[in-house]
């Protein structure tokens, strides 16, 4: 185990905020010899879909059989989460001395009067420290938040992914489509070629107009890459898949979730030109394997049965859009049970509205988070859409009502709203 001390200083570096910037970020590397300079990455931003497209890449390349590393946020139950190679989490045992020796270097840029290293520099540090001492032949990494002035846009990658853009985050990142694009574009370098996924109009013309004004190009995914379901359910979904280059015929996916053809067409494409910046050829089987080897918790994920409980991390209007048509498509009905806990800076009305036409019953419960909306006022979110709401003391609270009301009108329950609240279920419930 690791010291909880040692932890806690890590985590307490969380009430810097967020300090948007890369000077910070460049100091600390530069302490720990500038391991950055040795890592080849894919680098990925947006607003939804950049996770679950940073698992299937990464999925992928191990198949491959490239040492592959993977770095994500937020972890949803250990902080180990945010750190694999292979698919396997860092152990403790490893997380342990570099948590003391990414704390000594923060310690000393501080005294330098090179700021104060948040949390999220930290473990960006951290994970690309580890990756390049594991001897890792490419990594994917996803942006934190926004793009251009988050703490991953110090490394240089060989392909930059940019996944649906929509509205979120917009205190720090604007109150448009097109402003928010141009943070998350910003992680758009010369030469570096740029895959992009489906998105709306005025967000694509921002991520073009970079990409042009740096010197590269755009592959559209979706032009690319074209992914159709075959049949699915809340357990997994089997599709087929076909690109300007290759065939690569029916495809059994763990990732459930109809939004998921999107993420594995922007992962395809992205695949394909990184073997062309690499020039090799990874083979149609180990695409299909890699593929078919992903998950990713807490997405679309079916965690329990009689009644089935599906834990989605939807947290804003677009995703909430999303996660509804998957639950259409896996035949879920119009009277689902929702558990729904949110941070307060969400749009909870806009949420709420999403998902207002497939909704029996809601239980909106307490996040264990100061951001967090209190159920009472998400209750009052929802009653302006009409819906039957009820807020509890606790999630446990919550669960437990909600299956009870599932299991007697023969109904699934769908927790969502944060993912702060996806982790507290893993980590608290068992189902």
């Amino acid at each position: 185990m690791i010291d909880d001390e040692r932890v806690g200083r890590i985590f307490a570096r969380r009430s810097y905020g967020i300090k948007p910037g890369l000077d910070t970020t460049r100091a600390l590397l530069a302490e720990l010899g500038n391991p950055e300079a040795n890592l080849k990455i894919v680098h990925v931003a947006g607003t939804n879909g950049k996770g679950s497209v940073s698992t299937l890449v990464a999925s992928v390349l191990a198949c491959s059989g490239l040492k592959t590393g993977l770095y994500t946020s937020p972890h949803l139950v250990r902080l180990n989460e945010r750190f694999k190679i292979n698919g396997v989490d860092i152990e403790d045992k490893e997380l342990e001395p570099l948590l003391e020796e990414i704390e000594d270097a923060a310690l000393r840029v501080e005294k330098c009067g090179g700021g104060v290293p948040t949390f999220f520099e930290c473990m960006t540090a951290l994970g690309v420290l580890w990756f390049v001492r594991s001897g890792v032949h490419i990594a994917v990494a996803e942006v934190g938040m926004g793009g251009r002035l988050d703490a991953t846009n110090v490394l240089s990658p060989l392909v930059s992914v940019v996944t649906r853009i929509g509205l979120d985050h917009q205190e720090y990142l604007g109150d448009t489509i097109a402003l928010i694009a141009a943070e998350k574009a910003g992680i758009i370098k010369p030469g570096v070629p740029v895959v992009c996924a489906a998105m709306p109009e005025e967000a694509l013309a921002v991520v073009a107009a970079k990409a042009a004004a740096v010197g590269t190009y755009v592959v559209k995914s979706w032009e690319r890459v074209t992914v159709g379901r075959i049949s699915g359910n809340l357990r997994g979904q089997k599709v087929s898949i076909e690109s300007s280059y290759d065939d690569y015929g029916t495809v059994n996916l763990k990732l459930a979730a109809s939004y998921q053809l999107e993420n594995v067409a922007t992962a395809v494409a992205t695949i394909e030109v990184l073997q062309q910046v690499l020039s090799v050829d990874f083979g149609r089987k180990t695409l299909v394997k890699g593929l078919s080897s992903a998950e990713w918790m807490g997405r679309f994920q079916c965690i329990g049965e009689q009644p089935d409980v599906v834990l989605d991390g939807a947290h804003n209007p677009d995703g909430a859009v999303a996660l509804v048509k998957a639950l259409a498509d896996a035949k879920c009905g119009k009277k689902i049970r929702f558990v729904v806990g949110q941070c307060a800076d969400k749009d909870s009305d806009g949420f709420f509205k999403t998902i207002a036409g497939i909704c029996g019953r809601v239980w909106t419960v307490p996040l264990r988070n100061s951001r967090s909306a209190t159920p009472q006022r998400l209750v009052e979110h929802a009653a302006r859409y009409g819906l039957d709401a009820t807020a509890c003391h606790s999630v446990a609270e919550g669960i437990a009502a909600a299956k009870a009301d599932a299991v007697e009108n023969g109904t699934p329950v769908v927790i969502c709203g944060s993912l702060f609240l996806v982790g507290e279920v893993l980590e608290r419930e068992r189902f």
